[in-house]
């Protein structure tokens, strides 16, 4: 154990989120996950849902393999393992993943496209964990049934439904007409997974549906306007959010893996446009109707995925908006507290297999905000939808990817170059970074290895006029430079440490600046209250559980024992 600032650390958030991961699952179901729950009624409930198979295997699949990297824990193992399980058995011997009928369900068995994005990714961070060739087979079969069912025209590929049948397409004249629903949802959001197996095996007909999927939606659909705005007509839900944002996710990735700079311009123009119409520290709407008063954890993951995309490619500019959503919309949604929530001491309510009571507070502790507001976890708006599930399974995964993702990009490069490009706490194999934000404006950093630079990211509300550089040498003297001085910054705008030795303890400080902003959400107004780039206040306050009333941050950071984790062997991107 070594002392750290008691500041953010995200793979702590990772293992709380377990919490919920591994409570969701329902014994009276085989271990088949509760998707939604109620926290509003009294006594709380989780309920069942059509999304229970496919979608939640996939994501919460995808959540324990992660938090494990993050964390190096796996007191979750029994819970992956039944949902390891589950999600092979889902997948047909077409290769696809399958719903089950329910007896209390209104629904019949299928293969939602939806389902087989969730399903996909999980299986490739299973074999990226574990190199395990039943994945990899799986996995394949999975790829080449998306590939076979395709329908393939000269100019366009596409799914003509949302969900495809044992005996086919619902109908015919969906291919004959050209009646393909919503393409964003059912071919867009399966760019990303089908790009990641791909890298991961070198998988071939998974880069060709994503170079086709990729030519529908920016040629094609019309599902993104000229000006990067989304298409908000109802056949295309609306301009949902997180169908949109998944599918930009997938191109910026797709954009950056071929070198198409057109493709990252295309991307970035929907980006900022997106950006607009969410508040600077991370909440989204859900559409542009009617839940567009709805905030979806999946969204700003989505959010987030093509954040560290785009600036990893040299559009730096989007660390600060990464930052800004995990220090405060991700973190603040994600439940740490659960007195406020009443739930059944016994099952004496429950319907098995369907819905309880019991339990439901403790048991969702941890979970991310399914349908959350700008200031509150609970959605109660009196427009749109009202009050609908303050949880949702697959925001819960999501949730975790989102922490993953932060986590894995916050420290990048080799002993030529490292980039420090997130201000939060992270143990790595050449620098250890220790923040005390947003207490003081002072970064750590604790040199393991030699190396010819090191470079900083600077926030620009830090300015450089009274930043300060200390350098402790394993041996010798202490050594100081002034943010003025010439040297100190690299052509990116970045802080630049020359040739940093094993050992050395670098210490950067700064002003913290704090400044108010006024946010607009589904066009009501909120008064922000910022101290560097978190959150310390929000007027009005929310009223079910409030996500930023309690953040006072202290004139000094608190100290706390805790090694930083450091995976054995990271994976490659």
């Amino acid at each position: 154990m070594t002392g750290i600032p008691a500041t953010l650390l995200l793979e702590e958030r990772a293992e709380l989120s377990m919490n919920a991961v591994v409570n969701l699952a329902d014994p009276d179901l085989g271990g088949i996950p509760f998707f939604s729950a109620d926290l509003r009624r009294d006594p709380a409930v989780l309920l069942h849902g059509d999304w229970d198979y496919g979608s939640s295997h996939g994501r919460l699949t995808d959540a324990c393999v992660l938090a494990r990297r993050m964390t190096g824990a796996s007191w979750w193992s029994d819970t992956e393992s039944r949902y390891r399980a589950t999600l092979l058995d889902l997948l047909a011997e077409d290769g696809l993943t399958y719903r089950r009928r329910h007896p209390r369900g209104r629904w019949e068995p299928h293969a939602s496209l939806i389902d087989q994005r969730a399903t996909l990714l999980a299986l490739t961070s299973w074999y990226r964990d574990s190199g395990d060739e039943t994945v990899r087979r799986a996995a394949d079969r999975q790829v080449a049934a998306l590939h076979r069912i395709a329908v393939k025209e000269r100019d366009v590929w596409y799914y003509p439904a949302s969900e495809y049948t044992p005996e086919g397409w619902p109908s015919l004249h969906a291919v004959q007409l050209h009646l393909a629903p919503d393409p964003a949802s059912f071919c867009g959001r399966l760019i990303m997974p089908l790009l990641v197996w791909h890298r991961a095996t070198g998988n071939e007909q998974a880069l060709e549906l994503c170079g086709w999927f990729t030519r529908l939606i920016t040629e094609h659909s019309g599902v993104f306007l000229p000006d990067g705005s989304f298409n908000a007509a109802l056949a295309y839900r609306s301009g949902h959010f997180h169908t949109r944002l998944g599918t930009l996710d997938g191109i910026a990735q797709y954009a950056v893996f071929t070198g198409d700079h057109a493709l990252t311009a295309f991307v970035r123009r929907s980006f900022d446009w997106a950006l607009s119409q969410c508040t600077a520290y991370g909440w989204t709407p859900g559409d542009l109707a009617g839940q567009r008063f709805e905030h979806e954890t999946c969204s700003l993951v989505d959010l987030i995925g093509i954040g560290t995309t785009l600036a990893q490619a040299g559009h730096t500019r989007y660390w600060t908006v990464v930052e800004r959503f995990l220090r405060n919309h991700l973190t603040a949604s994600q439940l740490t507290d659960v007195d406020w929530v009443r739930s059944a001491p016994d099952r004496s309510r429950d319907i098995p297999g369907w819905l309880t009571h019991h339990r439901v507070g403790e048991r969702v502790r941890g979970a991310f905000a399914g349908y959350g507001a700008p200031n509150d976890y609970v959605s109660d708006a009196v427009l749109g939808r009202g009050h609908t599930a303050d949880v949702q399974a697959c925001c819960v995964g999501s949730g975790v990817r989102g922490l993953f993702t932060g986590w894995r990009t916050a420290v990048t490069g080799d002993e030529r170059l490292v980039r420090v490009n997130l201000l939060l706490n992270r143990g790595s194999r050449l620098v250890d970074v220790l923040s005390h934000l947003p207490h003081e404006g002072r970064i750590d950093l604790n040199v393991h290895h030699d190396c010819r630079e090191l470079r900083l990211r600077v926030p620009e509300w830090a300015g450089y006029a009274r930043l300060a550089v200390t350098r402790r040498p394993a041996s010798g003297p202490a050594t100081h430079a002034r943010g003025p001085e010439p040297g100190l910054w690299a052509p990116d705008g970045s802080l630049s440490l020359d040739r940093p030795r094993a050992g050395e303890r670098i210490t950067v400080t700064f002003p913290l600046a704090e400044s108010t902003t006024e946010e607009t959400a589904a066009g009501r107004t909120y008064r922000t209250h910022w101290r560097g780039d978190d959150v310390v206040g929000i007027q009005p306050e929310g009223r079910c559980r409030p996500m930023y009333g309690t953040r006072r941050p202290a004139p000094k950071a608190p100290e706390r024992e805790h090694t930083l984790h450091i995976p054995a062997k990271e994976w490659t991107w």
